[in-house]
């Protein structure tokens, strides 16, 4: 990501990402996403938003012990995925959620 500065507490979310096993940076410099084995974990749309992978269940929990780091836009919702706000919310919860989406994504 270019320049931590741009990016803010957002970069533990980078470090958390690339220490998990088999995952890989794709996307773009504007819009990087990271997968495992090709399966999207998480996309950062911005410093400010990120996109995770999230199992039904577990974001309907997330949304209501942590409103102010996740919500979900309405054309998320019929997807597996909830929005992070890593600026202003729990970066504990988010690693979380990516730990979810990282588990969600291994092959069966």
């Amino acid at each position: 990501m270019t320049g931590d500065r741009q990016w803010g507490r957002a970069v533990r979310l980078v470090e958390h990402l690339e220490s998990l096993d088999g995952v890989k940076r794709k996307g773009t410099s504007a819009v990087p996403a990271w997968y495992v084995h090709n399966r999207l974990v998480a996309r950062a749309e911005s410093a400010e938003r990120w996109i995770v992978r999230c199992p039904f269940d577990l974001r309907e929990t997330l949304l209501r012990e942590h409103p102010e780091t996740f919500g979900v836009r309405p054309r998320l919702e019929a997807h597996t995925k909830v929005e992070a706000y890593p600026q202003e919310g729990d970066l504990d919860a988010i690693c979380r959620a990516i730990d979810a989406a990282w588990e969600m994504q291994q092959p069966r």
